[in-house]
């Protein structure tokens, strides 16, 4: 081999191990790839609209975890989702797992809110006490249907 092939060869070697650094940093940070110190629980909801893979999971306001994979049951028509809880965070067995938003215009996360029982859950266990994500478009929708329909029983028609 010259001189100039292991230049090439070499060069590609440090390509691609600065490629497998990112990716592994990636899978660290976005909380897709296996972390060490996590547990993973369930849930099922009715909606996880605005949630995606790697949304964190918070309690009091708290990251303690990330939300590693959503699926359609299709016998419940439920939408599943799988999450991971750092170790050392034990959640009473009748906690609460709730789609919240930071504000108005603020991205969702998953919410624990959590109970006051004496037994906590295992890994893997599901979170029964679930609710899912409120649309705001609905929410408007309703807010403006009432108020036309208050005005409607109330007399208020065109010719008034």
């Amino acid at each position: 081999m010259s001189g100039e092939n292991l230049t090439e060869v070499a060069v590609g070697g440090g390509v691609l191990a600065v490629a497998l650094g990112f990716l592994f940093y990636a899978t660290q940070v976005t909380g897709l790839g296996p972390q060490p110190g996590n547990y993973e629980l369930r849930a099922a909801f009715r909606s996880v609209e605005g949630v995606r893979v790697g949304t964190d999971v918070r309690m009091g306001g708290v990251k303690i975890g990330a939300i590693t994979k959503l699926d359609l049951n299709p016998q419940t028509f439920m939408a599943e989702a799988r999450f991971t809880i750092r170790d050392g965070i034990e959640l009473p067995d009748d906690s609460t797992a709730l789609i919240s938003s930071e504000g108005l215009l603020g991205g969702n996360f998953l919410e624990i809110m959590p109970g006051g029982s004496p037994f906590n859950l295992e890994p893997g266990a599901e979170v029964e006490d679930t609710q899912g994500a409120v649309s705001l478009t609905s929410l408007l929708m309703k807010f403006v249907g009432g108020a036309a329909e208050d005005t409607l029983k109330n007399g208020g028609g065109a010719g008034q």
